[in-house]
């Protein structure tokens, strides 16, 4: 059966006149296009948050804050402080980074799938990773995430060149690409600690190609310095596990993984997972034949599969990750983002293995080739267009409260946050992301403004504390604005400002997920 052997390079013959680059060059432009569209509409939620209050501190508060907290982000967001100085503070601006980054990522695929698969591959894998709904969420998200996928996949695409042609190269340029691959993974590790993981499918991916001696000892040394540098990051990060505590009472369910860490959606997932399956099985059946010795493997070194690449790359760091979470609650689906590339390049492959089977010559398959792939694209649509709504981002409605007081507030009056929320969720944070609805309000409960604090956002008195510090005096109206969760109505600070003289006006203004209520004298 032809499913049972690897792609015929003749595959990309109706598109050979078409270089391999110019291919990764147009779906990265497209990528970098559609993760930008519209992604000024979702309000920033409390990750980007972090990410904005981060960045706007002067250097010396941020290596301050560093030192206590979000180590793991720190060159993250050292280039955002560059960055927002340059583009301005805006949803659009903080996200922009990450819809360049999320075009590199899928430039790389491109790049990889084309490899074996010639032009028709590149072309499909392309198209997988523009639409693949983790990585248009990373792309329009103020996070390192989409980094991470671009330095995943250009990495991985860095060894298996090296794998497959370094011998070629002469000796100091092959010297210098292993010193680039040994920065890179350190710098991959630098933008988000768990990218480490990567080196587990590289040396999944050496092993199974039976790499040369020289390439093995080659690849140890490079990874081995860059565990090396990686070593001080890591230990601040154990250091600031508690952090991220929250993560053991916090379960995931197992439709989550199935559908989360990459699809987004079920009825993605329920698409995406048999074309996986569909394009390792000619693979597994390989495998099965030559342990049976039905089939003798050939000696010596193998060239490298887009299989071979797709599947350790997807599950064997995610897989690492799940087994420290056992016994070191650490991880959440996010984190597996930058293994995403790879389920494009599975994905694709999986499309091209259904072309082949379903057609009977070559133009019936390329016409059931580019059916699938439509098809496909057609699936992660609606997921596209919910990424896109005012309230994707965690259902957060920042930007609607900011709003909501620009046009109620006055000069002069006082404005009262709801603490009782988790960090991530506090409605203060929409006076921080989105400042000029508050301009002229009266700040309270402030206790330390963020950018002197140790921790990311500010910190806050309570009501009584802020009133026996004289923080009401001449204060004739606020503004109380609450976080309403699941439908159940909350009440932080009601009673103190009613015991402080304060009656509510009856004038309360709903948003998506908050109220705001006026109070007088």
């Amino acid at each position: 059966m032809t499913v049972l052997v690897e792609p015929d390079l003749r595959a990309g013959q109706p598109l050979r006149a078409v270089r391999p680059w110019t291919i990764a060059v147009a779906a990265g432009l497209v990528a970098t296009i559609l993760c930008a569209a519209f992604s000024w509409v979702p309000s920033l939620w409390g990750d980007e948050a972090a990410t904005l209050l981060s960045a706007k501190r002067p250097l010396g508060s941020l290596f301050g804050m560093l030192l206590h907290v979000d180590a793991v982000h720190g060159v993250y967001y050292l280039f955002m402080h560059g960055w927002i100085r340059l583009a301005g503070e805006s949803a659009f601006a903080l996200r922009l980074p990450s819809a360049l980054a999320a075009g590199a990522a899928v430039a790389a695929v491109t790049l990889l799938a084309g490899r074996r698969g010639g032009a028709r591959a590149a072309l499909v894998a392309g198209i997988v990773a523009c639409v693949l709904p983790r990585l248009t969420y990373a792309g329009e998200e103020a996070r390192s995430y989409a980094f991470t996928a671009a330095a995943a996949a250009w990495l991985t695409l860095l060894l298996v060149w090296l794998v497959d042609g370094g011998r070629r190269l002469a000796p100091r340029a092959r010297r210098l690409a292993w010193l680039l691959y040994a920065v890179g993974t350190a710098a991959a590790a630098y933008l988000f600690l768990y990218s480490v993981t990567l080196l587990v499918a590289h040396a999944a991916i050496l092993l199974c190609a039976r790499a040369p001696r020289d390439t093995l000892r080659r690849w140890a040394v490079s990874a081995g310095a860059a565990l090396l540098s990686v070593a001080p990051l890591a230990v601040v990060a154990y250091l600031e596990r508690g952090q991220i505590a929250y993560l053991s009472g916090a379960p995931e369910e197992a439709s989550t993984w199935y559908f989360f860490l990459w699809f987004g959606m079920p009825w993605v997932a329920v698409a995406a997972w048999p074309l996986i399956g569909l394009a390792l099985w000619p693979a597994w059946r390989a495998w099965r034949l030559r342990t049976s010795g039905a089939l003798p493997l050939p000696p010596g070194p193998r060239a490298v599969s887009t299989r071979l690449v797709g599947a350790t790359w997807l599950f064997l760091p995610t897989g690492a990750m799940l087994l420290v979470n056992l016994a070191f609650p650490m991880y959440t689906g996010r984190y597996s983002t930058f293994a995403a590339p790879a389920a494009a390049l599975l994905v694709a492959e999986g499309i091209l293995v259904l072309g082949r089977m379903l057609g009977r010559d070559t133009r019936r398959t390329v016409a059931m080739t580019a059916g699938a792939t439509i098809a496909f694209a057609v699936l992660c649509a609606p997921v596209y267009a919910l990424q896109r709504g005012p309230y994707a981002k965690n259902d957060s409605d920042w930007a609607e409260v900011s709003a909501a007081m620009a046009a109620n507030a006055g000069p002069g009056d006082a404005v009262v946050f709801d603490e009782s929320a988790k960090p991530s969720q506090r409605p203060r944070l929409a006076m921080r992301t989105y400042p000029d609805g508050f301009r002229g309000l009266k700040d309270v409960t402030l206790h330390v403004p963020y950018d002197r604090n140790t921790w990311w956002a500010d910190r806050a008195y309570s009501v009584d504390q802020a009133a026996k510090r004289g923080r009401f005096d001449g204060v004739e109206r606020v503004w109380l604005i609450e976080v309403d969760v699941e439908g159940v109505e909350d009440t932080w600070g009601l009673g103190e400002l009613e015991s402080l003289g304060f009656a509510e006006t009856g004038r309360r203004i709903e948003t998506h997920r908050s109220a705001i209520i006026e109070l007088t004298r």
